[in-house]
């Protein structure tokens, strides 16, 4: 035993653990057995119910009590599975077992050759995991993207009117807004996360190579399509006919995509946002206490946006190859899959952390209207887009007479630091009607934002 004792391996279940904590209730290994038990004993009922090997509907009072079971899944529970286990040397069989011991503590030991009926274990494991990934979004993962998204339109209907330099390739460019610049981001989070919001797991339920081959051995005046059928979507999934011995996995493959894009579009933010901070666009709130840099006092660094960034890319990095290993599967069967979807909740676990710190950090920033200001005040030259347009829109009211409006201003401009007196000149110079003098003569960079603040309506 090391001098450290027993330490944990991941920063998940040590430093980062009160913000992954509520997600070992779906992705533990206890929380997967858990989940196994369930589908053993509802599996059950449903053979009972279908009159299965001549038996009858279980009594309501029966059925309670054996669903019971998993409701109140704990260290009993999952210390009886381990011993079996340690001696199986087979996850599922243990589980098997267990619901077999729980058949006699209930007085129904005559069904016991019921548990595990036609089942090979990855009937019970893809269904298992089914559940757990979609209640462990729903619950756990959704709520936290939910906090990061409503605090960002928060601040996108607060910063609305505010002007704000744009920088495109990096280089100073047309107005906007920051509050319509944040929207951009709620915007794009609600479009990539509404196939999250809506997902229904497929699953499958079909035997040893997905055939049906000892169900209709053992009862073959079953309708075992339909029972199958009825099981996984009375469990809230989506029923897969077609299979090998395992579930194809493209849902979750799908699923774990679109989680990644939500976790890219978050990393872009927190790229952005750590920008805006180095350009002084945003100030950050001490936080009493802290120390920013261990030699430079005067520092705060934005440390939520750069650890959000960091495990965004772990997390995706995660997600991408659970996608790509999940869909293939040798011939009829391989085990990679088993492996692979026991860190379903390492790669959710670290957006969790992501977005744990995005939530703190987007309530620690404020906006620094003198940075703002100063930027849009020296980069005059930016209002040569409008200059160039109104041109354009005088030739073609027959207002003006100048052959290349682009090439006019661009020789103004380009390259070069234009001051408000240097473009109110050259604007009397222009040959264009006294209207669009006046109209380009009092445009300024603040007020060079279009539709900015109102495009920030078309947030749900």
């Amino acid at each position: 035993m090391s001098a450290l004792g027993h330490q944990p391996l991941s920063p998940l279940d040590g430093r980062y653990r009160d913000a992954t904590k509520d997600l070992a209730e779906y992705f533990s290994e206890a929380a997967l057995n858990r989940a196994r038990v369930r589908v053993e004993i509802e599996w059950l009922i449903t053979l009972c119910a279908a009159g299965v090997a001549n038996t009858s509907p279980l009594a309501a009072e029966k059925i309670a009590d054996l669903r019971l079971v998993a409701t109140k899944f704990g260290p009993a529970e999952i210390d009886a599975i381990a011993t079996y286990e340690a001696t199986t040397k087979h996850d599922v069989k243990a589980v098997e077992y267990f619901v077999r011991d729980v058949l006699r503590a209930n007085g129904l030991d005559s069904l016991a050759e019921l548990v595990h009926f036609g089942c090979t274990s990855e009937d019970i494991n893809n269904v298992s995991y089914a559940l757990v990934t979609q209640a462990g979004l729903k619950d756990v993962w959704s709520p936290a993207l939910a906090i990061v998204r409503n605090r960002l339109k928060e601040l996108a209907v607060l910063w609305r009117e505010e002007p704000l330099l744009s920088r495109t390739h990096g280089q100073p460019a047309t107005p906007t807004t920051f509050g319509k610049e944040l929207a951009v981001f709620v915007h794009r989070l609600d479009r990539v996360s509404r196939p999250i919001d809506a997902v229904m797991l497929p699953a499958k339920f079909s035997g040893a190579t997905g055939t049906f081959s000892a169900h209709l051995s053992a009862e073959p005046g079953a309708d075992w399509e339909s029972i199958s059928r009825s099981f996984v979507e009375g469990l809230g999934l989506e029923w897969n006919p077609l299979t090998t011995q395992i579930e194809s996995h493209d849902g979750m493959s799908s699923l774990f995509q679109s989680v990644s894009h939500v976790n890219r579009v978050l990393h872009n933010l927190c790229t952005d946002v750590w920008t805006y901070i180095s350009l002084g666009y945003l100030t950050q709130i001490p936080e009493p206490g802290a120390t920013g840099s261990s030699t430079m006092p005067h520092k705060i660094n934005p440390i939520r946006f750069e650890n959000a960034e960091a495990n965004l890319e772990i997390s995706s990095a995660l997600l991408d190859s659970l996608s790509a290993t999940l869909v293939t599967s040798r011939l009829q069967r391989d085990l990679t899959d088993s492996t692979t979807q026991r860190n379903i909740g390492v790669a959710l676990g670290h957006s969790l952390v992501a977005l744990a710190n995005l939530a703190k950090g987007l309530n620690e920033i404020d906006l620094n209207p003198e940075a703002l200001g100063a930027d849009l005040a020296a980069n005059q030259e930016v209002l040569a887009e409008a200059i160039q347009t109104v041109i354009r829109a005088e030739i073609a009211r027959g207002n003006s007479s100048i052959s290349d409006p682009y090439a006019v201003v661009k020789e103004l401009t380009r390259g070069r630091k234009v001051n408000q007196e240097m473009l109110r000149e050259f604007i009397e110079g222009l040959d264009i009607s006294d209207q669009a003098k006046s109209h380009l003569a009092s445009l300024t960079t603040e007020k060079y934002t279009g539709l900015a603040s109102k495009l920030v309506d078309y947030l749900d």
